[in-house]
């Protein structure tokens, strides 16, 4: 994207707080940032990759989790920035937001987009949007051993000509495919990396509007970020981006005249047309489904047919407006249960053994003559109270701990954040929220 050290230096990141700085050790070093939906095996691919050469921690003033690993390929070093799982870019939720940063303003030399194998029309979503940022972008079609039980059938080379960039396919657990990934990213990192991502097609007044915006915005702006994208996020209302775009690139848009007189102008074509900034949204979304439907129907293919019929049905009623949300109470009142009652006979057992200790380590001062105040740090201070807290809080965890992580390896708490979504959106909150809460 041609971002100067300048417009993405430490300065710059640290003084704006939500991107993670790749620093390199030499200007032969690439920066690539690893992207996917949640649990499509983006963070095994960046495992395997990276090996023991990683370090976690969290995005700057964000609570949300980064990772950050390196590694040698054909004697270049490789720094991988493992982005938050998210859905999107529309920075609807602080992960989207960090990853879209990221993808934009990080300046990665390559982007790759890990994507499940087994529903790879869900997760071409987050592709085609990756695609309208920038030019070099590689797919990783990951699962495709889980895809293969399935009986689904994937041709990679298709979906590559469709979309214009690298497709791999990958079964990351296994090591399958990291090898042509590498390869593949090696190629698009090069800065004379060439290639002809699909272009997303609007509606005819959107076009309009953004062939109209575009130009103002690349006078304004210059090639230091996807003008074309731009024009698409000021027309959707983005106000989040200004401000993004005048701590990472130094440009404040709303200080240029001319830019936002064209924009007021479009914003008015677009409310002549009956376009409002929810419609406009509307429409983008719409579209980019349209084409990965299409593009999925043409590379997949299923010997099984109803292969995600269960799937839906157990959608049908865990999301339903009727049923969702009652058996989301009775389920996680069932898991509260389960913990409360279920801890009550470990603990018990836990506190005997404990307290029992207690009894033996109170006689064993006093028969070494201890004083009574050093028996009462020791004993009655420290050990009680440690013995207390263990018996009471550590069975409760270890009931209640497995049982969510269960649920969320059968998919359950996204269709929570489903469910709980509107009511949370309310309060100007997001459905993911309802989790911790």
């Amino acid at each position: 994207m041609g971002l100067s050290s300048e417009s993405t230096g430490a300065a710059v990141l640290n003084s704006c707080g939500t991107m993670l700085l790749a620093q390199k050790s030499t200007a032969d070093d690439k920066v690539i940032a690893l992207a996917g939906n949640p649990n499509v095996g983006k963070s095994t691919v960046f495992n395997n990759l990276t090996g023991m050469n990683q370090h976690t921690g969290n995005w700057p003033g964000k609570t949300v989790a980064n990772a950050q690993g390196n590694y040698q390929y054909k004697n270049t070093r490789f720094i991988l920035v493992d982005l938050p799982g998210t859905y999107s870019l529309m920075a609807n939720s602080e992960e989207e937001e960090i990853a879209r940063n990221f993808i934009c303003f990080g300046n990665p030399d390559a982007i790759v987009v890990v994507a499940d194998a087994t529903c790879l029309e869900r997760n071409l979503n987050l592709v085609l949007q990756t695609m309208e940022i920038s030019d070099h972008v590689v797919l990783c079609v990951n699962l495709l051993d889980e895809a293969k039980k399935k009986k689904i059938k994937i041709n990679l080379n298709l979906l590559s000509e469709e979309l214009g960039i690298p497709v791999i396919g990958t079964s990351a657990r296994s090591g399958k495919g990291l090898n042509q990934l590498m390869d593949a990213v090696w190629e698009t990192s090069k800065q004379n990396f060439h290639s002809h991502p699909l272009r997303i097609v609007y509606d005819e007044n959107i076009e309009e509007a953004v062939s109209s915006l575009e130009p103002v915005i690349q006078k304004s702006i210059g090639n230091k970020i996807n003008s074309r994208w731009i024009a698409l996020k000021l027309l959707e209302n983005d106000t989040k981006l200004l401000d993004t775009l005048k701590n990472h690139l130094g440009c404040d848009i709303r200080n240029d005249h001319e830019l936002c007189e064209k924009l007021s102008k479009t914003n008015e074509y677009l409310e002549r047309q009956k376009i409002s900034n929810d419609d406009f949204r509307d429409r983008i979304v719409s579209q980019i489904v349209k084409i990965c439907e299409t593009i999925s129907k043409k590379t997949t293919t299923c010997e099984k047919a109803e292969y995600a019929l269960r799937d839906r049905k157990i959608d049908k009623i865990l999301t339903s407006k009727v049923t969702g949300i009652p058996i989301m109470i009775l389920l996680l009142c069932g898991i509260f249960w389960l913990t409360l009652t279920g801890a009550n006979y470990p603990s018990k057992i836990i506190a005997n053994g404990l307290f029992w200790l207690e009894d033996w380590l109170s006689e064993f001062f006093i028969s070494i003559g201890a004083p009574l105040w050093i028996k009462g740090i020791l004993v009655d201070g420290c050990y009680r109270t440690l013995a207390w807290v263990v018996s009471v809080m550590l069975p409760p965890m270890m009931i209640f701990f497995p049982l969510f992580t269960l649920l969320e390896d059968l998919g359950y708490l996204p269709r929570v954040a489903f469910n709980m979504d509107n009511f949370f959106r309310k309060a100007c909150a997001h459905g993911k929220q309802a989790l911790t809460m």
